[in-house]
């Protein structure tokens, strides 16, 4: 059976909220000082980490949504005190990503997006490029944020799952606090 390209999208935006929030879980098990702390990586902190993941979401959401705030967004983000507010947020992020997917018709992934790196210029790219890109980023970064987090006092989360149908009973707990359903339609869908 052949899927279309946007299911697979689909299947990405909610495995990005799912890794998301498994990655923010651990992180809240952290003292304010573990979160703050200077590690190495790319940003020095899990803190900062996080926040950058969450910024170049809003980024990337944004031109998405063709919501008009992108370049601003560069500035508007301040790395968050309380990690219970940047998880808050993220969630939302993702939530947005997740309706932007699931509106997404096979057509759409070519449409252009113009992206405004703050420079005034509007770089156009294709829907399904940038979508990748997204998605690859996330993995990057919280990749970064898993191992510093394995140099705490708190284990890092299992990350590298994502929806095979083996591991359904180990996601439940999961899915039932995201809201979503299992199943093959239920991995496409939320509750």
């Amino acid at each position: 059976m052949e899927l279309p390209l946007t299911s697979h999208f689909r299947a990405m935006a909610r495995n990005n909220a799912w890794s998301n929030y498994r990655l923010h879980r651990a992180c809240a098990e952290l003292s304010p000082v573990e979160y703050r702390a200077e590690r190495t990586s790319f940003f020095p902190s899990i803190q900062l980490t996080l926040t950058h993941i969450f910024t170049v979401d809003r980024f990337y959401i944004d031109a998405l949504e063709a919501a008009g705030r992108a370049p601003g967004i560069w500035h508007e983000v301040e790395p968050f005190e309380r990690l219970t507010d940047l998880t808050a947020a993220q969630s939302e992020a993702d939530r947005r990503l997740i309706a932007y997917c699931d509106a997404l018709s096979e057509n759409g992934l070519s449409s252009i997006v113009l992206l405004d790196r703050g420079d005034g210029i509007q770089h156009p790219e294709q829907v399904h490029l940038v979508l990748s890109h997204l998605f690859v980023h996330q993995i990057h970064h919280r990749g970064q944020a898993h191992a510093m987090l394995a140099g705490t006092s708190v284990a890092p989360p299992q990350l590298d799952e994502f929806f095979l149908d083996w591991d359904a009973p180990l996601r439940a707990g999961d899915f039932a606090a995201l809201g979503f359903a299992e199943g093959a339609q239920g991995r496409r869908g939320v509750k």
